[in-house]
């Protein structure tokens, strides 16, 4: 009964964590209200601002002929005259910035930059209607919430991210909703994300699998395939088509690397060959007469191909906008945001800035459609300018007007067009206070309304000043620069507030959450002293307090650890700061050693190991590609041996392989020694043969192998996929085992180390091909540390002390054992941001994307190394301590250690992310706070959730049916003890029994 309630135990902690996270969630990653209301035409009536469909709406009272220029269109419009016909729309996806800016911008030249010169030939050419814009995105930079931005004109909502795998469909207003009901025909072709977004708003589409980045061409292929003769078509308004090869390079190769340039390169010609079709067609009466092409990206990417996180190579992207139409003037320099740089030729290049937060209202615009509801983006003046129809105002009124400056006609249909958007935007942040259970203080809500009132003031003056013109015959450019200044001042400070305040949070349900953390802290600690009361141990007195060192000095770490969590560049220094402390532990066992002489050899193995984790987390933490220059120049400087030398390409191709046939070599002598019998022996055969095929599956993606082309093509494919079957079938093997047979009379110890193998042998061989060729390495580095810390363990038995102990077990050992898992996580090149998964190794052995299943493949490969394989191996160092002294009180006396080292193991996870919790409450208004601490926090939530659950599975599996009964003898025995000392070690016995 005792074990059942441990167990049952743990399984209470485990819904504990559960609600106090789900509460502490509702509270922190709350959503911005989604309002079910959209813009309609008949809505500008109600603002102050001129309106297309009216002539007369604001003209004077005293003469029917003084006609306001900005009413530009005698016709019925909606809420701005269109500028443009016809828009194309072509999304390459991850289009870094110095992808389509020139190299002369950068402070040195990289080998993927200047692949796009026909953007940057036009772009730069004189008198030229194109311009190449730096597109600042908001984070969270996954696809998912770019796109919504992108159409609906808001900020993003952190909780999306969950949603990238399987987008829903958009029900707030957007421009994809507002071209399809004011009657424009909308095609698409390429990433399917389009119609999961929007299903029912595309006249016509052509959507391709967007998830399996190993796939470079099917998506762009099939955008080739329809995009060309869509060109010749008359039957849309406007064409979107999303590219996806360079986003795949970039995930599977990293962006230094032959696949990016080529792709970069085929896009060039593709571009080229789009805008020769464009430019053939756009003469007086031509199909794109009057059409404007967009060229642009959704999102950044790191070196590595990653995206999803806040800094600068992920947010910058790049807008190229061109139209086929010239010009006469150019903008006012207050609204010219150009930078400007000089080639080798000492030719003048500039490129300007845009918010990705204003592409759906300027986009609104142009094609004359009611701006999305919830929009809080302004229109960009240089943006707007290159609509052709925005220059050529052609229904203008006639007597004064004919005196106007082309500038001035373009300036005051600009202001209206901002008297527009600020009363739209005026309008959402009324009606999303009004509505939402928060909203905005009434404090920033006096501060927008005062910066909005004193802009419509200003445009009352403004009106008056375009009526009367004529009579003061003063220049209205002053007036209208001051009145864009009021607008501007308007719209930038609702996009700060939105920015700064946009989540609603919940402080009662964030506290609940965190004190229900805390109290499960509480529990854990409990339960594990109420473990230890029931084996309180006496030994030969030593008069040594190295127990009570070790778990003050175990607390001190878990508190330095906890503690650097409050601070964001500590966060993003997480995995130094874990190899730093296991570092410090490492040099406390050194010391120990060098004193009791004894382990130094694995002292010092233990720090050299931690040195080669310390560089592999610099390279993880670094965010390098595997193709980039760290990697090569780094070793090759140390070593003296030049970055292209072929060792290198035999080093990083033969030793996995040599680390998988050690591996093999340990699991081998395992299943040849007695005490390995029934389905542990076949459950270990399984893993081997796995290695195996491992090894072929490596050797058919391998550059200095030539294995024939059907064996290649069997070994990418379906080696993988009998992997992946073995090792279900092995854990299945296991269960049955565990539930149906009945365990033989065998020494407790072995019988937990014969249990332990076989469940990490399982788990191993999916986890190593998961995490690709760093797999087997990986894996023998976890050995060789696991090994190290129980050996050093062994030395504390000159250290345990005559009196009663506190706990019956090191938790210095537990500790270690911990912040290894921790080092893992980075080592394998993650880190807590979405930018840091690995999503290529969901799609080995598969080609097709199905949700379940690619995450689950995705799951095992980011938390392999760092949670399934630690957890289950923990009992490794509950066999070590029952060897080293645990007096033999029947058969249940080694799981008294095994449940409390689970509890200890799981007390210092749960302590780290309370601490992360705790963090994210206090700095809930960081600039950082979407960017680096939520994402953290949700790394963190599901490490715990998911260590909880294993930990529970761990105790079932380890436990042994026997478990109960055995516990029964010890009561038994308890009620006759024999004598003490009878039953105590010796130091001479606990050594031979290790030894065995």
């Amino acid at each position: 009964m005792e074990g059942r309630r441990r167990r049952w135990c743990y399984w209470v902690v485990t819904v504990v964590h559960v609600v106090g996270i789900l509460i502490f969630t509702r509270g922190f990653l709350l959503t911005r209200t989604e309002l079910p209301y959209y813009s309609r035409c008949s809505d500008i009536s109600q603002s102050p601002c001129f309106s297309p469909s009216h002539n007369n709406s604001y003209s004077s009272s005293s003469s029917d002929s003084d006609i306001n220029c900005s009413n530009i269109n005698q016709g019925q419009h909606c809420w701005t005259k269109p500028a443009v016909d016809r828009l194309i729309i072509i999304v390459l996806d991850a289009l870094r910035f110095d992808f389509v800016a020139p190299s002369t911008f950068f402070p040195e030249k990289k080998p993927w930059m200047d692949k796009l010169p026909v953007l940057q030939r036009l772009a730069f050419k004189q008198g030229s209607s194109a311009k190449i814009f730096k597109a600042i995105a908001d984070p969270p930079t996954t696809s998912l919430q770019r796109l919504k931005g992108l159409t609906t004109g808001g900020l993003p909502t952190f909780i999306d991210v969950g949603n990238s795998f399987g987008a829903p469909a958009i029900v707030e207003d957007n421009f994809i909703h507002q071209l399809a009901v004011n009657g424009k025909r909308v095609v698409m072709m390429g990433d399917d994300t389009w119609i999961q977004l929007f299903p029912h708003h595309f006249n016509k589409s052509y959507p391709y699998p967007s998830f399996n980045v190993k796939d470079l061409h099917t998506v762009d292929n099939g955008c080739i395939d329809h995009l060309f003769p869509s060109l010749y078509q008359e039957d849309w308004d406007v064409l979107i088509a999303h590219f996806l090869g360079v986003d795949h390079a970039g995930h599977i190769f990293g962006v230094d690397s032959i696949q990016m340039i080529e792709k970069l390169e085929q896009y060039n010609l593709i571009l080229e060959k789009v805008i020769g079709e464009l430019e053939s067609q756009s003469g007086p009466g031509g199909l794109h007469e009057n059409t404007l092409l967009l060229v642009m990206g959704d999102h950044g990417q790191t070196l590595n191909g990653d995206h999803g996180g806040g800094s600068a190579e992920e947010v910058e992207t790049s807008i190229f906008a061109m139209n086929f139409k010239q010009h006469p003037v150019s903008i006012p320099s207050e609204l010219d945001t150009s930078f400007c740089e000089q080639d080798s030729d000492g030719k003048k290049m500039c490129t300007s800035s845009i918010q990705q937060l204003d592409f759906a209202v300027t986009v609104s615009a142009l094609l004359g459609v009611s701006f999305p509801f919830g929009s809080i983006g302004r229109v960009n003046p240089e943006l707007y300018a290159l609509g052709a129809g925005t220059w050529n105002l052609e229904d203008t009124g006639e007597g004064n007007c004919k005196n106007q400056s082309t500038l001035e006609e373009w300036l005051q249909n600009y202001v209206n067009v901002l008297c527009i958007n600020s009363w739209q935007v005026k309008r959402y942040i009324d009606v999303y206070s009004a509505s939402s259970m928060i909203g905005f203080s009434s404090e920033d809500l006096l501060l927008i309304s005062d910066i909005y009132y004193q802009a419509e003031e200003k445009w009352s003056h403004t009106k008056k000043s375009l009526f009367y013109k004529n009579e003061s015959g003063h220049s209205l450019l002053p007036v209208l620069k001051r009145q864009i200044g009021a607008y501007f001042n308007f719209l930038s400070n609702v996009s700060a507030l939105a920015r700064s305040k946009w989540t609603e949070f919940n402080l009662r349900m964030m506290g609940i959450g965190l004190v229900i953390m805390l109290i499960s802290l509480l529990i854990i600690f409990l339960a594990i002293w109420q473990a230890n009361r029931p084996h309180t141990v006496f030994l030969l007195p030593s008069g040594d307090n190295r127990i009570s060192f070790d778990l003050i000095f175990a607390f001190f770490i878990v508190a330095i650890r906890a503690c650097s969590l409050f601070s964001n560049s500590y966060i993003l220094e997480e995995g130094k700061v874990a190899i730093f402390l296991l570092a410090t532990t490492g040099i406390v066992k050194l010391r120990c050693s060098i004193v009791k002489k004894r382990m130094l050899f694995e002292a010092v193995l233990f720090l050299l190991l931690v040195s080669v984790l310390r560089f592999t987390i610099e390279v993880g933490l670094s965010k390098q590609a595997a193709t980039s220059l760290f990697l090569n120049v780094s070793p090759s400087w140390m070593l003296g041996i030049a970055p292209d030398h072929p060792m290198w390409t035999y080093m990083s191709e033969i030793g996995p392989i040599l680390a998988l046939i050690l591996l093999a070599c340990l699991l081998y002598r395992t299943i040849s020694g007695t005490y390995c019998l029934g389905i542990w022996k076949y459950v270990i055969m399984g893993t081997i043969s796995s290695y195996i095929l491992i090894s072929v599956h490596w050797g058919s993606e391998s550059n200095i192998s030539s294995l024939p082309l059907l064996l290649q093509g069997v070994g990418r494919s379906y080696i993988p996929r009998i992997v992946y079957a073995i090792g279900v079938g092995q854990l299945l093997l296991m269960a049955f085992g565990h539930l149906f047979t009945k365990e033989k009379a065998l020494d407790e110890k072995w019988s937990l180390i014969m249990k332990t193998v076989a469940m990490l042998s399982a788990w191993s061989s999916t986890i190593i091909i998961l995490s690709g060729q760093q797999g087997s390495l990986v894996a023998l580095a976890s050995v060789i540390g696991g090994y190290c810390i129980l050996r050093l363990e062994s030395m504390e038995e000159d250290a345990i002390n005559g009196s009663v102990r506190m706990l019956n077990f090191s938790p210095l050992a537990v500790t270690q054992w911990n912040l290894l898992a921790v080092c893992l996580f980075f080592a394998t090149g993650h880190w807590c941001a979405f930018d840091g998964l690995r999503y290529g190794a969901a799609f080995i052995g598969f080609d097709e994307f199905v949700l379940v299943r690619q995450a689950i493949l995705l799951t095992i490969e980011s938390f392999g190394f760092s949670h399934v394989l630690p957890i289950f191996g923990l009992p490794f160092l509950a066999v070590c301590r029952y060897s080293l002294g645990q007096t033999n009180h029947g058969k249940s006396s080694i799981f008294s250690l095994l449940c409390p080292m689970y509890m200890m193991f799981g007390l210092i996870t749960t302590a780290t992310v309370t601490a992360t919790i705790m963090c994210v409450t206090i700095q809930r208004r960081h600039l950082m706070v979407w960017g680096l601490f939520a994402p953290k926090f949700v790394f963190d939530v599901v490490g715990l959730i998911l260590t909880d659950v294993l930990i529970c599975l761990a105790l079932i599996f380890y436990s042994g049916k026997g478990e109960d009964d055995a516990q029964q003898d010890q009561i038994a025995e308890n009620k006759y003890p024999g004598d003490l000392h009878s039953k105590s070690f010796t130091v001479d016995a606990i050594e031979n029994d290790y030894q065995d």
